[in-house]
């Protein structure tokens, strides 16, 4: 099995359903939101299934893309995914584990992108969202994007963190995380260009 993504590459596929590869039209979504911030960016792919997240941030351009996902024939899918995308200058790293086990060998580095899509059902948005604020994975000016189930999800609260967005695609939706009291870059550029009152 394959599937296409971003300049009409083509990826390897696990056949029946121990991954779920994030639909064509979630993954255009995401990549027109971040439209922009993806060149030159560090990219972390959670519960990576096949890697097609992460191959279309290699496709655009991410300096840096690290994959973790559990099962070992899903790894050995993304690595050769990956292997045939990226170019000379790109790096890349997928990890088998346990995620949040896997997320301390991360804590030296930040990534400036993150997408998040476990099985709906597993539990793991709470213990890993915490494991990505705890070790300070996510860049102060980065975001995080978490899929899930259109309906019975409730967001994790987590401290220093706000949600920033949330989209809707039938069954599937989006909740996009930043660090909280983040300026944007218009927001810097404002107060650098303001004077005191005389």
């Amino acid at each position: 099995m394959s599937l296409r993504i971003y300049g009409n590459r083509q990826l390897k596929t696990l056949p029946g359903k121990e991954t779920r590869p994030t639909s064509a039209r979630v993954r255009e979504a995401v990549f027109n939101i971040w439209q922009g911030e993806i060149v030159g960016c560090r990219w972390l792919d959670l519960c990576a299934g096949t890697g097609s997240m992460g191959a279309e941030a290699l496709c655009r351009g991410a300096s840096l893309v690290v994959g973790i996902e559990q099962l070992s024939r899903a790894c050995a899918t993304i690595q050769q995914n990956w292997q045939q995308i990226a170019n000379a200058d790109q790096e890349f790293r997928v990890l088998r584990g346990d995620i949040t086990q896997q997320l301390k060998t991360l804590s030296s580095k930040q990534f400036d992108r993150i997408y998040f899509d476990p099985p709906y059902a597993s539990g793991l948005y709470q213990p890993v969202l915490e494991a990505i604020a705890h070790h300070q994975l996510l860049d102060s000016s980065g975001e995080i994007a978490v899929e899930h189930a259109s309906q019975g999800w409730t967001p994790p609260e987590i401290p220093a963190w706000e949600i920033c967005r949330q989209k809707v695609y039938g069954n599937t939706s989006l909740t996009f995380y930043r660090i909280r009291n983040q300026e944007s870059g218009a927001d810097k550029e404002m107060k650098k260009n303001m004077t005191p009152n005389s």
